[in-house]
């Protein structure tokens, strides 16, 4: 009796998870590479906005940084039913994942819309994805253009301030950098532009160019070594830089790069700490991060953080419901998209970086 008891259980158990998916059969299936990214709850909050604006169910899935939790996610409801894939890619620039979940949409006939994380790190290759699936789309940006749009705005903001910030009075501002992911591309083009574009600026003005803190380390960076572009692990570094490279020692680090505002926003608490970049305090670090999210907008605001490059989360959720929307009814998957919006070989829609200071 009691093995009949709990085998009915476990069958109303899996009705309702199936229940649960299938309940997004008139709408579309959004898949996250996690809910955890400060930048991509802004998208998620007003991407769900977007699709209710259109009458579209959503049902949003969170793959918690795992590549299978988020394919078998999609398996399932292309099995249980939705009307389109939207997909958050977990392990970015990976083409071969990429290239098995469109699969699996075009086995369906289901449109599919890729947004923000790289499916290739060659757009080539990821060009020629798409055109085998016309149901299909790209939604992010031009990666190169934040890092060396952050890049023009340090070596912008150094150059003017360059005696202020040079604390030990040696020519030169050495400089730490917080990298996101180590295979990321958004990653490697912010960490590489973030200081070539700012070293460019200062060498024609006859200034030194940018010098990492540790001349030991020939990376030139500091990695999230979990990929998640956190503020645990900038503040974390950034505690222990500060015990060793500091004022007293007369090799103070002289301005932080991160590559989004989260770990800028972690790089300040610890600068905190120690009494610098308070609200309303008189000693400061420059501090630039990437995304214009609310809470590195108030910090600059408040004078704690220098500056940072806006992904416009609004534009990018936008872009995505209305190409979505499109597909599910049969358009032009272009059509009514915002002219600022730049359309690239008919797969790619670029959303337009913006820099941030408060001014």
């Amino acid at each position: 009796m009691m093995k009949k008891l709990l085998s009915l259980i476990m069958a109303a158990a899996m009705l309702l998870s199936v229940f649960a998916v299938a309940s997004a059969e008139d709408g579309a299936l959004v898949s996250w590479y996690t809910f955890g990214d400060v930048y991509l709850t802004s998208v998620r909050t007003a991407l769900d906005e977007a699709f209710a604006a259109k009458g579209i169910a959503v049902n949003d899935r969170d793959s918690n940084g795992v590549q299978q939790t988020q394919t078998d996610d999609i398996n399932t409801a292309v099995l249980t039913g939705t009307n389109a894939l939207v997909i958050n890619l977990v392990d970015s620039g990976a083409i071969g994942t990429a290239q098995s979940l469109l699969d699996v949409a075009k086995g369906a006939n289901l449109p599919v819309v890729f947004f923000n994380r790289a499916v290739s790190k060659d757009d080539a290759e990821a060009k020629a994805m798409f055109e085998g699936y016309e149901k299909s789309a790209f939604v992010g940006t031009n990666f190169e253009e934040a890092g060396k749009m952050q890049g023009d705005m340090i070596g912008a903001y150094v150059l003017e301030n360059y005696d202020a910030l040079d604390l030990n009075k040696d020519g030169v501002i050495s400089y730490v950098m917080f990298k996101g992911d180590e295979a990321n591309q958004e990653a490697i083009a912010r960490t590489k532009f973030g200081v070539e574009n700012a070293d460019a600026i200062l060498t024609a003005a006859g200034k030194a160019a940018l010098k990492f803190y540790d001349e030991k380390n020939e990376n030139k960076y500091l990695v999230d070594t979990n990929g998640t572009w956190s503020s645990v692990a900038s503040n974390d570094y950034m505690q222990t830089i500060l015990a060793q490279y500091n004022e007293a020692n007369g090799n103070m680090i002289e301005l932080v790069i991160a590559n989004n505002d989260d770990m800028a926003i972690g790089a300040i608490n610890a600068l905190q700490n120690v009494g610098y970049n308070t609200e309303g305090g008189e000693k400061k670090i420059p501090v630039f991060g990437v995304d214009a999210v609310e809470i590195a907008k108030e910090a600059i605001q408040k004078g704690t953080m220098t500056g940072t490059i806006k992904q416009d989360a609004v534009g990018m959720a936008d872009a995505v419901a209305t190409i979505t929307a499109n597909l599910i009814a049969g358009k032009d998957k272009f059509e009514g998209l915002n002219e600022s919006y730049k359309v690239v070989d008919n797969w790619f829609v670029q959303i337009p970086y913006a820099m941030y200071t408060g001014e």
